[in-house]
């Protein structure tokens, strides 16, 4: 029995390899683990559509509890306002939630994941820009960071590229731009639950006209704490609770919405034709500049979709919001602005008014509680948007837990649950009416939606 050699390797086989193109979707696929950017099957995809529901759009959903009366805080002057504001609402729904976000922005994720961080740091992965490298030299050698195809978009990428890595002023101002997206989410998270239980609990006044303003402040304090305590629970079981309540709330406003519209006013349809939004600017000027930011309340939370992508991924995001959220939205705008057509002077309380009688305590019950949700978008984007933070060195260190055994994104942070939910309760306390709090909202709402 004769034993062989093994023969060497020849130096050929022996070369360092380059890493090539072909290799990234494998490499994804341990990135983009279940439920963390990876669309999965259908089943997946409709249970984190559902669970969406609960989690992002209870914000933007419950806007038309305050949206009009912020609009018009001094009354409708003019019946033909009232078109050209729903005008404005229709086309701000389309334009930057619908186009802006679930078709465009949403695309923009790192490795799942969404918020200004990610897209900070995806920024940061094709070009050094960090204020504090974190590149090392294998790095050009992977696709992920070079792509060797000829092209003109490419020349006009590297372009870029190396304007931004030779101008510290560049860097700077891009780090600045992402930190100041970033307080503005916590911002709106800050306000959100303080405008959205208020609007909700000052309904009551409506059947109970004897309420003064500090005692609906005080059944909104504890209505604040409860959504915060619950928020140690995580996603995955928070979303299951509520989605069944926004989906019913939703249900509500989109059946009411079309009863108004019948009843009223059908020819509220008009709204679409974008012609009434240039009227309504002609007619008052400055005055129509500055009920924009009553205006813009009507996509309040729209940063929530983009922040919360990491607990969910895009086509359950697109699903839920073209299937369920805006013909609701929509229809439940049209339907008040039917009513105000006819009765101009309820506009402080369009909602509530115009509701039927028969459904006012089940609208107000829902309404309380849909309230309570309307926050958990801002809250759960938040979480996400600071645990990417503190992934790039961007943000004190604090204990992140995860929430999921099931999605890798779902997060949760003791700290910032309690500051914000502090700043909450402080904001109810001291601005106390759901007016002085949209006059903030508004701009912080502008604000993240333009950045």
């Amino acid at each position: 029995m004769s034993l062989e050699v093994e023969k060497p390797l020849c130096t050929e086989t022996t070369k360092r390899f380059e890493r090539q193109d072909s290799l990234i979707g494998d490499a994804e696929k341990v990135s983009n683990i279940k439920g963390h950017g990876s669309e999965g099957n259908w089943t997946q995809v409709l249970h984190l559509a559902f669970q969406s529901i609960g989690i992002i759009y209870g914000d933007v959903g419950t806007s038309p509890l305050y949206c009009y009366s912020s609009t018009f805080p001094n009354g409708v002057k003019d019946k033909d306002d009232i078109l050209g504001v729903l005008s404005l609402i229709l086309y701000t729904l389309i334009l930057l939630p619908m186009i802006k976000y679930v078709f465009i922005v949403l695309y923009a994720d790192d490795n799942g994941d969404g918020g200004t961080f990610a897209l900070y740091s995806l920024i940061s992965r094709y070009s050094k820009i960090r204020l504090i490298p974190n590149q090392q030299a294998e790095d050009s050698m992977v696709s992920n960071y070079s792509i060797e195809s000829p092209s003109l978009s490419l020349k006009r990428a590297q372009w870029l590229k190396e304007k931004l890595e030779s101008s510290k002023a560049a860097k700077i101002g891009l780090f600045t731009i992402t930190i100041l997206g970033t307080s503005m989410v916590m911002g709106d998270g800050t306000l959100t639950p303080a405008i959205s239980v208020l609007s909700a609990v000052s309904g009551i006044k409506e059947k109970v006209p004897s309420l003064t303003e500090t005692q609906i402040v005080w059944i909104s304090v504890p209505i604040l704490f409860m959504l915060f305590s619950v928020q140690r629970f995580g996603t995955d079981k928070v979303g299951y609770s509520f989605a069944p309540i926004i989906s019913v709330w939703f249900v509500l406003i989109a059946g009411i919405g079309m009863y108004n519209i019948v009843v009223y006013e059908i020819t509220i349809l008009r709204a679409f034709n974008p012609m009434h939004i240039i009227y309504y600017f002609e007619r008052n000027g400055k005055e129509a500049w500055i009920s924009l930011g009553g205006a813009i309340l009507c996509v309040t939370g729209t940063e929530g979709m983009y922040a919360d992508l990491g607990h969910f991924n895009i086509t359950a995001i697109q699903i839920s919001f073209n299937g369920v959220l805006f013909p609701s939205v929509a229809l439940c705008y049209m339907g008040q602005a039917a009513y105000l057509r006819k009765f101009p002077e309820n506009v402080a309380d369009t909602f509530y008014r115009s509701l039927p009688a028969p459904l006012f305590w089940p609208t107000f019950t829902v309404a309380i509680l849909s309230a309570i949700i309307a926050s958990q978008a801002m809250l759960s984007g938040a979480f996400a948007i600071l645990s990417k933070a503190l992934s790039l060195g961007c943000f004190p260190r604090v204990r992140v837990i995860h929430t999921s055994k099931h999605h890798q994104g779902q997060v949760y942070i003791p700290e910032v649950n309690f500051l914000m939910g502090l700043a909450s309760v402080i904001i109810t306390i001291t601005f106390r009416t759901t007016t002085e709090i949209g006059n903030a909202y508004g701009k912080f709402t502008r604000l993240l939606v333009e950045h």
